[in-house]
Order: C-alpha cells, then sequence, then structure tokens
C-alpha cells in the first residue's frame, strides 16, 4: 500500500466525518470554542481540501459564552439524502454533553438552518439513513443498561424527516468491545446485508482505537467484531510519526473504492502542538467486514517532515476571514475589527484572552511544527492596560503574547507574556521602536521564538524563548491544537485606541538539513 499525503488536513481538524454527493465528498470537523462552528471542507479526489463554509456562522444559531476552550462543538456527522445535506452536533459544557441538534442545508457551503435541538442526551451524534428511508439516530451516553461492560453505551432512535424530532423507542445496541473503556463516535452502515457499527474507544490519546460490531437489523442485537480495534497506534511504539489514531467515518468512491477518515495527531518529542488532525486511509470490505490500511494495518505519512518552503500565507483583510481558516472565540468580534486601505483594524476589548468571552481576536492553525508566522503592525491611543499583538494560543489558561502595550511610565514598550492557570509571567519587554513593528514567532522541533523588528534596528531582537512542550495538548491539557493570530484587549470600556494590522504572513520552513 502507498503512503498518503497524510495528514489530509493539517492543524487542529479533530473528529472528521464525510459523505458523497456524486463524485465530490464533503467533510466537517469539530471546533470547540471557536467561531464559526463546524468547518465545511469539499474534495474530488479526499486528499485536497478546499474550505467552503461553516455550519455554525451566525451568532443566533449557538452561543458559546463562557465555555471553556475545550468545550463547545464537539463531533458532528455529515449526511446526505434526498437533496438535503444533514448535519448533527452537539454542544458540550463542563466536558458533558449538554445538547443535541440537527441543521440541514440544500449547499454544503450555507446557509444552515438554525438549529433544531432533539430530544436527546450524550456526545458524538450520527445520522443513518437505510434502504427503506426511514431514518435513525445514534449517540454516546453513560451507560444505563444493567447488562453493561463498562462506562458508556452507543444507543439508537428514530428521527422524524418531516419535524426534525426523534420518534419511537430508545435502542441500547452496544457497549463496546473493550471491557471497562468508554465507547463513542459511532457511526451506522449497511454493507452486503448487514449492518456494521464502527465506535472509537480507549479514549482521545495513546489509547484511542476503532472497533466495531454488526447486527442484521437495523436496532439490533449487535456482537462485537472479534477483530477489534481493527485500527489502533497502540501497539506501534511512540517513534511511529502518528499516534492517538481512531474515530473513523467510512466513504465510498463512484467506483467502489472505500476509504476512511481518522483522526490522529503527530508528536515530536512524546508531545505535539498541531493538535488532532484528519487522516485519509484505504479500506477494504472482507467477508468479517472492514479491513483498514490492508497488507499494513496502520495510518502511512509519506513524509514525516514539514512541508517544503515556499509556499506563504497571508492574511487578506478584504476577504472573508472565515473562508481564510481564520476563527475568533466563542462568537463574532466583526463590530471590533474592520478592513482599511489593506490593513486590518482592531479596537481593544474589554473581554480577555484568559477569560471566558468573545474578545478581539482572530488566528488561524499552526498546520506545520517549523513555521514563521509575522505581524506588521503599529498602534494609536493605547491607555491603561490596553494592549495589542501577536498570540500563540492554545486555550484561555495557556497562550503566550508577543505585544504593544504601555509600561509603568507610559511609555509604548513590546513584551512576551506566557499564561497558564496560575497567572500571567512577563517572560522578556524592551521599549517599541517609532513607527510600525514587526513581531515574529517562530517554531521548530524545540521551542517558540519570539523576535521583534522596528525602524532604526539593525536586525531582528530575540526577546524569549518557550519550550514548544509549553503549549502542547499533553501538558496544556483539552482537546485542541495552537493557533497563531492577532488580539488588542484591555480595554476598560468604550475606546479611542486602534491597532492597524497591516500584515500577517504565515510560512511553512522546512526541516533543518542533516
Amino acid at each position: 500500500m502507498r503512503a498518503i499525503d497524510n495528514p489530509v488536513l493539517a492543524g487542529c481538524h479533530p473528529d472528521p466525518s464525510v459523505c458523497r454527493v456524486g463524485d465530490t465528498y464533503y467533510l466537517v470537523t469539530s471546533s470547540f470554542g471557536y467561531f464559526p462552528g463546524i468547518p465545511v471542507h469539499r474534495s474530488q479526489d479526499l486528499v485536497e481540501w478546499e474550505l467552503i463554509g461553516h455550519v455554525l456562522d451566525r451568532p443566533e444559531q449557538v452561543d458559546l459564552h463562557g465555555l471553556d476552550m475545550s468545550d463547545g462543538v464537539w463531533a458532528s456527522t455529515i449526511r446526505h439524502h434526498d437533496g438535503v445535506f444533514y448535519v448533527v452536533s452537539g454542544i458540550a459544557r463542563e466536558r458533558t454533553g449538554a445538547s443535541i441538534f440537527v441543521v440541514t442545508a440544500t449547499d454544503p457551503a450555507g446557509p444552515w438552518s438554525d438549529p433544531a435541538e432533539l430530544d436527546a442526551e450524550g456526545i458524538d451524534p450520527s445520522l443513518f439513513f437505510d434502504d427503506d428511508g426511514r431514518c435513525w439516530l445514534t449517540a454516546a451516553r453513560d451507560a444505563v443498561a444493567p447488562s453493561a461492560t463498562g462506562p458508556g453505551e452507543l444507543w439508537m432512535r428514530e428521527l422524524d424527516l418531516a419535524t426534525l424530532r426523534l420518534v419511537g423507542e430508545t435502542h441500547v445496541l452496544w457497549h463496546g468491545a473493550l471491557s471497562g473503556q468508554w465507547v463513542e463516535g459511532p457511526h451506522l452502515y449497511l454493507h452486503a446485508g448487514r449492518y456494521v457499527l464502527l465506535a472509537a474507544e480507549g479514549g482521545t490519546e495513546r489509547h484511542h482505537a476503532v472497533t466495531a460490531a454488526t447486527a442484521t437489523a437495523v436496532t439490533g442485537p449487535y456482537s462485537t467484531d472479534p477483530r477489534s480495534p481493527l485500527l489502533t497506534h497502540r501497539h506501534v511504539g511512540r517513534g511511529h510519526p502518528v499516534q492517538n489514531v481512531g474515530h473513523a467515518d467510512l466513504v465510498d468512491t463512484p467506483s467502489g473504492q472505500w476509504w476512511a477518515v481518522v483522526l490522529g495527531v503527530r508528536p515530536v518529542a512524546g508531545t505535539h502542538v498541531l493538535g488532532r488532525e484528519t487522516f485519509l486511509v484505504p479500506v477494504e470490505w472482507s467477508p468479517d467486514g472492514p479491513v483498514f490500511a490492508p497488507g499494513v494495518g496502520a495510518v502511512l505519512v509519506r513524509d514525516e517532515g514539514d512541508a517544503a518552503p515556499g509556499h506563504v500565507e497571508a492574511l487578506d483583510p478584504g476577504a472573508s476571514l472565515a473562508l481564510q481558516g481564520w476563527s475568533s472565540l466563542r462568537g463574532p468580534v466583526a463590530d471590533r475589527m474592520a478592513p482599511q486601505d489593506g490593513a486590518l483594524v482592531l479596537t481593544p476589548s474589554t473581554a480577555r484572552l484568559e477569560g471566558c468571552g468573545a474578545p478581539t481576536f482572530v488566528a488561524r492553525r499552526q498546520q506545520h511544527l517549523r513555521f514563521h508566522a509575522t505581524c506588521r503592525l503599529r498602534v494609536d491611543g493605547l491607555t491603561g492596560d490596553e494592549q495589542a499583538g501577536l498570540v500563540v494560543f492554545m486555550h484561555q489558561d495557556r497562550f503566550v503574547t508577543l505585544a504593544l502595550g504601555l509600561d509603568d511610565t507610559g511609555a509604548l514598550e513590546v513584551r512576551v507574556v506566557a499564561r497558564t492557570t496560575a497567572g500571567s509571567e512577563v517572560l522578556a519587554r524592551a521599549p517599541a521602536p517609532g513607527g510600525p513593528v514587526t513581531l515574529r514567532v517562530t517554531g521548530d522541533d524545540t521551542n517558540y521564538t519570539f523576535t521583534l523588528d522596528g525602524p532604526g534596528q539593525a536586525r531582528p531582537l530575540t526577546l524569549a524563548e518557550v519550550d514548544r512542550s509549553f503549549l502542547s495538548t499533553e501538558e496544556a491539557g483539552g482537546f485542541l491544537g495552537v493557533h497563531l493570530g492577532v488580539f488588542a484587549d484591555g480595554a476598560l470600556g468604550p475606546t479611542s485606541a486602534r491597532a492597524t494590522i497591516e500584515e500577517f504572513v504565515y510560512e511553512p520552513q522546512a526541516p533543518p538539513t542533516p
């Protein structure tokens, strides 16, 4: 089996779900506390994906204020039936499923309907359209059946497509293949007269795995596929470039081939900062069921290093930030940022990055281990604690800023500040040069390096280095990957201060020459 250009969606694109309409594929991933929510990608070959919109792009569709960044919109499923696209998803609060809803559209680029909340509990909802036209919702919840062999269970109930309401009785389907493990991420398929229920077990870290059960009737009883786990990297050792593999969804091609999209991470020295990414795996059907990565049994990558240099991505303030892959926190911030003469002008917010509101912040995913992110900006009218600049953001309790602000004497300075649950620590500070300054963060296998360049400087000034693992999921916790962007906060109320982002450029870097 040849290696694939994996991941097919780099950076924080977890919990992928895919469907095909004709010769075109559509894929959604989790968005957690980022807004707009549930990005939708389109592809003709399952490898090259284009961001075409978001399911939740209006504030009236979803309220994420007050939520931890790792809560919010968890795993979603996309399906197509009789000319209509359906996405079923849910909101998590305090790491627990709080609601499940379904939205519809005739064009996957949008607009999508307002969510129809379902009388359902749990997380990771999925839809299955049977051959008889009936639609079934499956999801994962805490086990209630006396016969449960683990803490979770997968359940099913029929969805009335005319009313978008659940009807009929609830069917408990399965408690998973791995005794004592939480079962989640259900997706149901009908193949060769048999119903195949895929699931994710073992958590989302090193023991993550794809398991399965089968039945001859849609409501069961389901029997564990004895080959489970069907795909996992728990056994390949920590030296493999891809870890934590699981959460699979299947799709067929017009020619009858089958593929799975799965999530995985790419750790370096035991930690990862890019988040859970989307990988592609070939699938064949045997008499026993689906075979993932036949003959190999693992997710393969063609190149274990980063992309070659030369591909530069520059922020275009005059175009849709969302369609450029930029997100805000918990809600829209269009009222505090606007394009102007080719630049993006930010107004400092009263909401702070370390809070649970919607600060003046927009960022894009870090998609390469080695990169440069450069921001040229100028500030006007800062007072008090107002600041603006560049941020390397994992979540509200773990980020590093390189920003312009005022020192104790009221003079403009540049400072590097690291945030943890224990509070903020100033790592470095320097007087700000006059005029526009260039702030840069460089990431590599070891560190994030923060530098300053401005008028009159002979060379860029390195202000601080932060160990890469400081912003890793293993140290920071949560379910996210690093985002790189710009922010302005610290206002006490209405303010005349402005930060003008004249340029923001993201550039992957090649691995060092051996």
